[in-house]
This record gives C-alpha cells, structure tokens and sequence, in this order.
C-alpha cells in the first residue's frame, strides 16, 4: 500500500522490548494482554498520535503475538493490515486470516482476541461510540436499541477514498499548526464514511419517508391528547429509535417532543376556554383532561404561553 500512515514524528519505541510497547498501549491506547514465545528478541515498535478524539496507531511487535483484550464496550476499534498476516479469532470457528489491505472492525460489544505474524504490522484507529450515534442523530438515522453494529471484515480498496482519508488524517495530526477544528471535522468526516459505506445495521431513512412518519407521529398525537403519550410509543410509530425521533423534532418543529406535546394540550385547552360552543363547568376539569395534574404549575404554563391566565380567557368569553 502507498498510504503514508504516521511518520517519524510519532514514533514512541523502535526495537524494543515488546512488553514496554503492550506497557504503553495498556497506558494510553487501551487495555490488552500480549502473549509470546520465550525466547523472543526486542524488535516491537510503535507510532502513536492523538487527534481529537481519535487514537492513531502504528505497530508491529517483530514476532508472533497473540493480543487479547475484552470488549471495548465504547469504543470501535478499526485495524488496518500493513504487512504480514493475522489470525482474527471472532468467535467459535470464526478463525479467519487477514492478509495486507484488509481491514477488521471490532464493535465495542466484540472482545478481541488476534494472532500476528513475525512480520505483520497494522495501522489501528480508535473512534468513541458516541461519534458514531451523533452522526446518526444529526441526520435522523435509525440507530437500532443495541447500538450500531459494523459487519467486521473489508478490503481497503472497497471502501471508496477511506485509504486516502486515513492518510491525510495522520497528515494533520503530525502537523506543527493542528487545530482542533479542523480534528472535529476529519473525526466526523470518518464516522459519516463508515455508516455510509460500510454494512451497518443502521436505517437511513430518505427525506420523503421521514415527512411521512413525522406526519403519522403529528396525527397520533392530535388524536391522542387526552392521554398519556410516551417517546416510547412515538418512536415506535415512527419505526426509529427515541433519540432519532429528538432529531425529528428539532428539524420540523425546533423542539422537543414533550415540550411540543405540552404545547398542542395548552393549545386544545385555550381553544375550549375560548370556544362559547364549548359547556365548560370549571378550568380545573378542563386542565384535568388534557393531563395538567398541577394546577399552580398549569396557570403558569398557560400564562406564559398566551399572556393571561386562564381564567381570563374564560371570563372574557363569557362577557
């Protein structure tokens, strides 16, 4: 491969001890165990950078090495194969080997368990899970209750431009001049590619499908104002999940969807305090009905919204 993948610049060990590197990553990567033959000589060496919230690896342990570690539980773990082979252990009979330009993405739930080859040397990336949901947030993706999955094996060169990105990643985090900025968007420039390019378990929703099950949501709650509505029902109407349905919200309404629902039933409960067509015995019954269980707080709400309380609104229809 021709990617320039961390330079001099971030080299942390160059033929050492391989325990002192698995030492460092244990210290500033994350957790994992080494195991290796006895007589082993010191040729382990390792790149290393931060960028934002990304971890950049470069290493080879200069023998062979089996490296396992418990799930990352928030954390997806991206390794890219420079040279050599590895043996993945994914699973019960799930041995596979991984042969230079191939690239293995471990879930957070997915415990790690690798053998390297003598001359095997891999580039790894680290992204927080919470990158990957945002990006699903911010363009109203369905992200599935268990999270995000990744199916876990690629070719590089399947992943349109990816190569090139990973380089010019490194680019910048070597650069004299790095600026945070500019490592926020690279980060979010990743995780868009890996959720757009890569099998996921995500639904991306087109726009005219999402206008019609924010439209469904919208009927079912001017229909059902009298009663209690969940997020959990609203999200399952919507076949999304609660926090894509916040997403939905904030891009038609600007707001939240308790604050909306709050907002329709002080809306039905002005209109029936305005409407002389409408018998109404007293505000309490009406508050009571659309779910106003506090009545101080109700008036409150009722007068911030309207700019009087709703007994004038009452009593200036009866005028």
């Amino acid at each position: 491969m021709v990617f320039r993948l961390l330079n001099e610049k971030s080299r942390i060990f160059a033929h050492a001890d391989p325990y002192a590197v698995s030492d460092y990553v244990n210290q500033h990567v994350g957790s994992h165990c080494i195991r290796l033959p006895q007589t082993y000589g010191a040729e382990a060496s390792l790149s290393h950078r931060t960028f934002g919230d990304l971890d950049l690896c470069r290493i080879s342990y200069g023998g062979s090495v089996r490296v396992t570690s418990p799930a990352l539980e928030t954390i997806y773990h991206l390794q890219l194969l420079l040279s050599g082979h590895c043996l993945w252990r994914g699973g019960p009979e799930r041995e596979q080997y991984l042969t230079p330009g191939e690239l293995l993405l471990i879930n957070p739930d997915d415990p790690v368990d690798l053998t390297y080859s003598d001359d095997c040397e891999k580039f790894i990336l680290k992204l927080p899970a919470r990158l990957i949901e945002q990006v699903c947030r911010d363009n109203q993706w369905s992200m599935p209750r268990e999270g995000v999955r990744f199916a876990s094996r690629y070719n590089l060169d399947g992943i349109e431009g990816f190569g090139n990105l990973l380089a010019l990643v490194c680019e910048e985090a070597e650069s004299e001049q790095a600026v945070p900025q500019i490592a926020e968007h690279f980060t979010r420039i990743i995780a868009t590619k890996l959720l757009a390019q890569v099998a996921n378990n995500v639904k991306r929703l087109p726009q005219d499908e999402q206008s019609a099950s924010f439209e469904r949501i919208l009927h079912f709650i001017d229909s059902n104002l009298q009663q209690d509505i969940s997020l959990e029902q609203l999200a399952e109407l919507a076949r999304v999940s609660p926090r894509t349905l916040y997403g939905l919200f904030e891009k038609h309404v600007g707001s939240t969807p308790k604050h909306f629902i709050r907002q329709k039933k002080l809306e039905k409960v002005h209109a029936r305090l305005s409407d002389p067509s409408v018998r109404v015995r007293n505000i309490t019954e009406v508050a009571l009905d659309y779910g106003f269980l506090h009545l101080g707080r109700f008036s409150e709400c009722y007068k911030s919204t309207f700019g009087e309380l709703p007994s004038d609104t009452l009593r200036r229809r009866e005028a």
